[in-house]
């Protein structure tokens, strides 16, 4: 038999016990060359055949192709589910949340591992792959991960964990969108990125957070958002790349290029780019969002259902790994392309996910679901908690359009609809039981986890899953990493207004009024501090894109913005814009734009206007004193009242009758 080494679709069986001492008996002189991995640390015996070196993971004696790293990740993965149980392929369709100890929030946000509870899921329930909400010192984050995947060598076939994270670069940090940011470089929001529209910076992104990922063990990113900001109340705006669906769609094409490290697709070094949230999430009824019961549904009045689907285009151009479905159902009938989505979120959905994303789009990666979409939805999911009780994420779930359903008939449904792994549970048991049942079969759970090995293969876990903490600690937050996140910062800014040119800062300006700023930034500049805006020169306050808490009852209700956008008397910004306006020579204001603000009753009172999308106050400075100058361009437009808010149409982009600032709009020095 010839049982040359190459890529294959299925391991010839033939060639399984002669891989297991000798390759396939040709010489030396007709072998291909390969590149010996480095493995790192191990537990594992490691075999030698021919000079090349195996990691024997099963601990077997012998090379089983899934060990040989010279075939193909398909080849391997094939090889690997022929050897794993029902429960054991089931277990790699969940994506569990990593737990840790001492977390008083119970969501993983503690500072070490729970071991003991991982042990538990990684050996025995055979799940291998956790999303991480651990923050702070970068080598205690790798050592941790180190720990994590030393169980994983335990385990029966040795599969390496993988370890996804939330957004960790920005500023904004809210529970189920983003994770805390201590020690990696710090970026503007997605719409500071699209603000300055430039393809190579957004990869320069990708790319330096795919590195500041791996040295801690991240090997998934739960991002790009390429949902449009095209329903401007919507409280994540500030994640997506704005309400143009060109700019998203290279945004959105260049982000995942730099955190796979290229657009082939999945190798060693690449970060799983998981774009969400497949497809329409944008389009948000009221603004209110899917995180939400009162937020479940998506409206498309202007019939702009395919406006929403662009952004995704540059996904699959990128050779996106992964994508997660919306939580959003429809509200009413959608039709694309002669399809008719089904009334169910999209993690349901059969058109959404089969005819759609695999069928049309040709989409191969991995289907994740967003979190919680098994999970019951409880009264007080429903309805909110009582007055005086504090929301939490007991009894919370989002199975929106599946609400009455069991949880058993959520994963069959979902499974059925093209789903590969369930963010956020550790529930195996219901697919096994369901394939016992008659309800799946086992091929179909193969299809998902042959496509879950796949990925690890590629990465390049099954040869080196471990981490250095020392290149960690010099990777994370490195020099140049941090001063790119700066530079990015200050040319993200958009300058709205500038009457007179007061800005850059003339020289004469040497004492300045502070509200939101730090002091000891602004004598870092040379400025004397003042305590009252009618001793300054100028009066420089940092404000926010006002919002209303409309569900303090609701769990996520409690910590999104919703509602208005204009300021009203009031308002604690507001008020101090006004005083400083009444009694400062000069007014500056900078506005945190994570959703569209109304500025018509701010332009009238400042002198100048800076639209940010997180920034320092450092790099602020930078561009008020004309250090560096503001690049940016409105990623939307900002409207001009509520009541063009109002009657706009959630799905299409820039359609407020007389919007303030136009989308693209930016002035310059």
């Amino acid at each position: 038999m010839n049982c040359t080494l190459k890529p294959m679709a299925r391991v010839v069986a033939g060639c399984v016990a002669t891989l297991a001492l000798a390759a396939c008996g040709s010489s030396n002189s007709d072998r291909p060359g390969y590149t010996q991995p480095v493995f790192g640390a191990t537990t594992y015996s490691q075999l030698k055949v021919d000079s090349y070196t195996f990691k024997d993971m099963n601990r077997n004696g012998k090379i089983d192709p899934y060990e040989d790293w010279r075939l193909s990740a398909e080849a391997r993965a094939d090889d690997l589910i022929a050897r794993m149980s029902l429960d054991e392929k089931a277990g790699l369709m969940m994506h569990g949340t990593a737990p840790t100890v001492a977390d008083p929030t119970g969501i993983g946000q503690g500072s070490g591992y729970d071991l003991t509870a991982l042990q538990n899921l990684i050996v025995k329930q055979h799940i291998n792959t956790f999303i991480t909400r651990m923050a702070g010192d970068s080598a205690n984050m790798a050592a941790q991960y180190n720990k994590v995947q030393a169980l994983s060598e335990t385990s029966r076939h040795g599969i390496p964990v993988s370890i996804s994270t939330d957004p960790r670069h920005h500023f904004q940090y809210t529970v189920g969108a983003s994770a805390g940011t201590q020690g990696f470089s710090q970026w503007p929001e997605t719409l500071g990125l699209a603000a300055i529209g430039d393809n190579a910076l957004v990869r320069r992104f990708g790319d330096i957070a795919r590195q500041e990922y791996l040295a801690v063990g991240i090997t998934q990113a739960l991002s790009p958002q390429a949902d449009l900001a095209t329903e401007p109340r919507w409280s994540r705006i500030n994640g997506t790349f704005g309400e143009d669906a060109e700019l998203a769609k290279r945004m959105v094409q260049n982000y995942i290029e730099g955190f796979q490290d290229g657009n082939t697709g999945l190798h060693d070094g690449s970060v799983v780019a998981v774009v969400k949230h497949w497809v329409g999430y944008g389009a948000t009824k009221e603004g209110f969002d899917g995180h939400n019961y009162y937020g479940r549904y998506m409206t498309y009045p202007g019939n702009n259902f395919a406006y929403h689907v662009k952004p995704f285009e540059g996904a699959f151009n990128a050779k996106a790994a992964s994508v997660m479905p919306t939580y959003a159902l429809p509200d009413g009938n959608i039709t694309i392309d002669g399809i008719t989505l089904e009334q169910t979120a999209a993690g349901f959905s059969k058109t959404m996910l089969t005819d759609l994303l695999r069928g049309k789009y040709g989409f191969e990666g991995v289907i994740l679901s967003d979190w919680g979409i098994t999970s019951d939805c409880d009264a007080n999911c429903r309805n909110g908690t009582a007055p005086g009780v504090a929301p939490s994420f007991i009894g919370f779930g989002t199975p929106w359009g599946m609400e009455n359903a069991t949880k058993a008939e959520r994963y069959v449904k979902a499974v059925n609809a093209g789903m590969d792994q369930f963010g956020g549970v550790t529930e195996a048991p219901y697919l096994t039981q369901a394939v016992q049942r008659g309800q799946l079969t086992e091929a179909r759970i193969n299809a998902s986890a042959r496509r879950i090995l796949v990925q690890k293969f590629k990465q390049g876990l099954f040869e080196h899953p471990f981490v250095d903490t020392a290149k960690a600690a010099a990777t994370v937050g490195k020099a140049d990493f941090v001063a790119a996140g700066l530079e990015a910062q200050r040319r993200s800014l958009v300058l709205l207004e500038n009457k007179d040119k007061v800005l850059p800062l003339a020289a004469t300006v040497k004492k300045v009024y502070l509200y939101g700023i730090d002091a000891a930034v602004a004598r870092q500049y040379g400025y004397t501090v003042v305590a009252t805006p009618q001793e300054a020169d100028v009066a420089l306050l940092r404000v926010a894109t006002p919002y209303e808490i409309l569900h303090p009852n609701y769990i996520f209700g409690s910590m999104q913005h919703e509602g208005r956008l204009n300021f009203v008397d009031g308002d604690a910004d507001y008020e101090a814009i006004k005083n400083a306006a009444r009694l400062a020579p000069k007014t500056v204001v900078t506005v945190y734009l994570d959703r569209p603000a109304i500025l018509g009753n701010v332009q009238d009172k400042a002198s100048a206007i800076v639209g940010n999308f997180g920034v320092s106050d450092g790099a602020l400075f930078d561009v008020l004193t004309g250090k560096a100058k503001p690049e940016g361009k409105l990623p939307f437009e900002l409207p001009s009242s509520m009541a063009e808010v109002l009657v706009q149409k959630s799905d299409v982009p820039y359609d407020t009758a007389r919007p303030l600032y136009k989308f693209g709009y930016g002035l310059g020095y």
